[in-house]
């Protein structure tokens, strides 16, 4: 498609073809005709050349907020607190179990790097990569998501910058309540890049619907699970602290 007699007295084309970074510039169009985005590119002797886009964001969320109850253990000292202060605390909280590799950051003390186990797409494999930080105090302990990033295949890393994630996971616990509890309130954001058709040709409200919508499933599915499998290891961890104590004292 070419553009021409721009009236600021350019004579401008458009191309599919992008070189380099882009400044967006908006610009709208009647409604009957698909709305687009249009670049200003580099500069040619003297000129721009217009460059069209159909990327669209499409920006997806879900959340949930579950508690369960902790079971009372009989030793003051071994609260959920003490728990989190234990390397198996730190595993349970990262949900070590289910990932094939993890290991701390350079020059940091609270920040993992994660590898879960291989995916398998078509004839690609990929390694989700995810950067998650770990702030326990004596009251609470948040875990951030700070980026995910697929690597193994070049084709589908590629794809890594098209999507982008956050995620905070703040869990609290009460163990001077008559019924101790655990609690888990999750929050997911997912930024999407829609760049292939047909979807580019929909309104971005089409993509986010649907999307909220699995994300909340899925967040409905999973807390459940981490919430399950924290307490686990939380009562596997005092149960091996009882059994140390009376090795030591027999």
């Amino acid at each position: 498609m070419d553009i021409n007699g721009i009236t600021n007295g350019w004579r401008t084309s458009a191309t599919s073809e992008s070189h380099g970074s882009f400044v967006g510039l908006s610009r709208s169009y009647p409604n009957t005709i698909h709305r687009e985005r249009i670049h200003m590119g580099n500069v040619h002797n003297g000129k721009r050349d217009l460059v069209i886009s159909n990327s669209k964001k499409a920006n997806l969320s879900a959340s949930s907020k579950q508690r369960i109850n902790l079971k009372i253990n009989g030793e003051k000292e071994l609260t959920f607190t003490e728990f989190l202060k234990h390397p198996s605390g730190m595993e349970a909280v990262i949900n070590a179990k289910a990932l094939q590799s993890y290991h701390l950051v350079e020059d940091s003390d609270d920040t993992y790097r994660c590898t879960l186990p291989k995916v398998q797409l078509m004839s690609y494999e990929v390694y989700p990569v995810l950067i998650l930080r770990v702030t326990p105090t004596q009251e609470d302990c948040t875990v951030e998501l700070l980026s995910c990033k697929l690597e193994g295949s070049e084709l589908l890393e590629s794809q890594s910058e098209r999507f982008s994630a956050n995620m905070t996971n703040c869990m609290t616990w009460n163990m001077e309540d008559p019924d101790p509890f655990l609690e888990v309130d999750v929050r997911l954001n997912v930024t999407l890049e829609i760049s292939t058709r047909p979807f580019t040709m929909l309104p971005v409200s089409a993509v986010e619907a649907p999307g909220n919508l699995v994300m909340q499933t899925l967040v409905d599915t999973l807390v459940p699970l981490l919430l399950q499998q924290l307490l686990k290891d939380y009562d596997e961890w005092i149960q091996k602290q009882q059994q140390n104590s009376l090795n030591a004292t027999s």
